[in-house]
């Protein structure tokens, strides 16, 4: 691999660990999803310093460059992302259904109470 791509490699692997550990810092990030941004910088980090990691696994799932590796890659962790905040967001769904009809009886409680 060429100084040149190294360098931005690190710079951008090293990048989004420190905007991680700042937004986990100033509580924009919470902690549970942390732990999915730290995993994708580190990776991203081995890979660069280990270059032959990934001419690896090119060569493990039969691709032909390692660039078509690290798209494959990607791909995969966007579907992952996708399928984590899909479960996230039916859970709250959840939640706000229950909070919902949890509301709508103590509100005819209240209602029962103040009617004569």
């Amino acid at each position: 691999m060429p100084i040149r791509n190294k360098i931005v490699g690190l710079v951008i692997s090293i990048g989004l660990l420190v905007v991680i550990i700042e937004l986990v810092r100033r509580k924009k990030l919470r902690e549970e999803y942390s732990k999915l941004w730290f995993l994708t910088g580190i990776t991203i980090l081995i890979l660069i310093i280990w270059f032959d990691v990934l001419k690896w696994f090119t060569h493990i799932i039969g691709a032909i460059s390692a660039i078509s590796t690290i798209f494959f890659l990607a791909f995969l962790f966007l579907i992952f992302i996708c399928l984590h905040f899909s479960v996230v967001i039916s859970k709250l769904a959840n939640q706000v259904k229950e909070l919902s009809q949890q509301h709508a009886l103590l509100k005819n409680e209240l209602y029962k109470i103040k009617a004569p």
